[in-house]
């Protein structure tokens, strides 16, 4: 067995939306485990991590896949940073994922997140006229043709490397404002959601740079009559999946609406820009669920309605969410 390159990948300090980083470790194969995957340091004064006198932070491996861009036996590695003393950096939100999963696994929570993004060259969304706007939003959602959709072979890229990675994968599709996509992780328990989001939109960013072309997930990426952007949560435990498995969903979206506030703190910066109460949102200010309404905070699927049991969407996330933080804060009230 050869060397193998790592791509070692971390969440960085930086607010109010922490960034993503990444460098190459080359190491001696085979890499069978996380155990074959040393520790590493980085330089947080440069990520907004630490101070320079004082600049070393710790990369902690907890999770690996394929990196199917470099092929081989080459992999990508998703770390927690870690104090030198190998304690919880404050940047780190995984850690405490981690403990709340633990604490809660009996309830059996799977997670499906919907990442919505823009891609973007230089000023203007991606198909969009220099200095100018398309047609009204309509018949982009979806669709189909040259006129219609932008940016589809990037897309495809995307989803043929994250399912060759591994990354549980589970569809894309054009979104309603042109040069907007969105892609679908789960379902899959919390950790895993997290670290696989992550790695998902690194290899987004990494993709598209291939095509000089960036993607945005900021929550409302042009002003004015236009959809912002979301990572719609879908969330499920074991008793919400059984038979009656509604009333258990309808407890949780009353406990969610009392934690309404806490739950928008930690659910992405500048989300007040996108939840107004138009675009197929509910008001920042305001907290209501219902059955197959997409202007809630909470959508109860038709499917689940009819069955009695099944899923909830929480559509209040923006779409640059921590996935760590959403995770966290759904189990904690929905199982608390």
């Amino acid at each position: 067995m050869g060397k193998v390159k790592a791509e070692y990948i971390w969440i960085d300090g930086h607010k109010p939306t922490s960034k993503l980083r990444s460098k190459t470790k080359v190491l001696e194969g085979p890499v069978t485990s996380l155990e074959d995957i040393p520790e590493w340091s980085f330089d947080g004064s440069s990520t907004m991590q630490a101070v320079g006198n004082d600049s070393d932070c710790l990369l902690v491996p907890v999770y690996y896949i394929k990196d199917p861009i470099r092929g081989e036996d080459d992999i990508l590695v998703m770390n927690e940073v870690r104090q030198p003393d190998g304690s919880v950096h404050e940047s780190n939100t995984r850690a405490r994922l981690a403990e709340i999963a633990e604490k809660f696994k009996h309830h059996e929570p799977w997670f499906g997140i919907e990442q919505e993004y823009t891609f973007f060259v230089g000023r203007s969304p991606l198909g969009w006229p220099e200095g100018g706007y398309p047609a009204p939003q309509g018949p982009f959602y979806c669709g189909v043709g040259a006129d219609e959709v932008f940016g589809r072979d990037i897309v495809e890229d995307h989803m043929e490397a994250c399912l060759e990675a591994g990354i549980e994968f589970s569809g894309i599709n054009a979104e309603v404002m042109p040069g907007q996509w969105e892609f679908q992780i789960g379902p899959v328990g919390a950790t895993d959601a997290g670290d696989q989001l992550w790695l998902a939109r690194w290899l987004l960013y990494r993709i598209a740079e291939e095509y000089g072309v960036n993607a945005t997930l900021h929550p409302k990426p042009v002003k004015g009559d236009w959809n912002g952007a979301g990572a719609h949560t879908n969330f499920s435990t074991k008793s919400m999946r059984e038979s009656g498995g509604i009333k258990v969903i309808e407890a949780a979206c009353e406990a969610l609406g009392k934690k309404h506030d806490e739950h928008i703190a930690v659910y992405g910066a500048h989300n007040e820009e996108r939840l107004t109460g138009l675009h197929e949102t509910c008001s920042i200010s305001e907290f209501r669920y219902g059955v197959s309404d997409r202007g809630a905070s909470i959508r109860i699927p038709m499917a689940t309605a009819k069955d009695g049991y099944g899923y909830l969407e929480d559509r209040r996330p923006s779409a640059n969410m921590d996935p760590y933080l959403v995770c966290a804060a759904l189990i904690e009230t929905c199982c608390d």
